[in-house]
């Protein structure tokens, strides 16, 4: 199984967007929430290039992106590469 991160907070529509993409394809994702932790926040900045929004995705330590990211990832079969998937 990869391994799948998601900073997200908790009134943050594309948190809930991203989250809903992963479980249909029957995935599971670690969530960290970036609004009850400080330290993860700058955890997320730092991993991210310094993106401040969420989600921030990443999968097997890879960056993914937030949630239009993702949704373009699937579409170009980047998100099933990432995976181990055959594209």
């Amino acid at each position: 199984m990869p391994k799948i991160e998601v900073y997200s907070s908790a009134v943050c529509p594309y948190c809930v967007a991203a989250k809903n993409l992963l479980k249909a394809k029957g995935l599971n994702w670690e969530e960290v929430r970036v609004d009850t932790d400080p330290a993860q926040r700058e955890t997320m900045l730092q991993r991210s290039g310094g993106r401040r929004t969420v989600p921030q995705i990443f999968i097997n330590d890879q960056h993914v992106g937030g949630y239009d990211d993702l949704v373009a990832a699937d579409r170009s079969g980047k998100l099933a590469q990432l995976l181990g998937e055959a594209a």
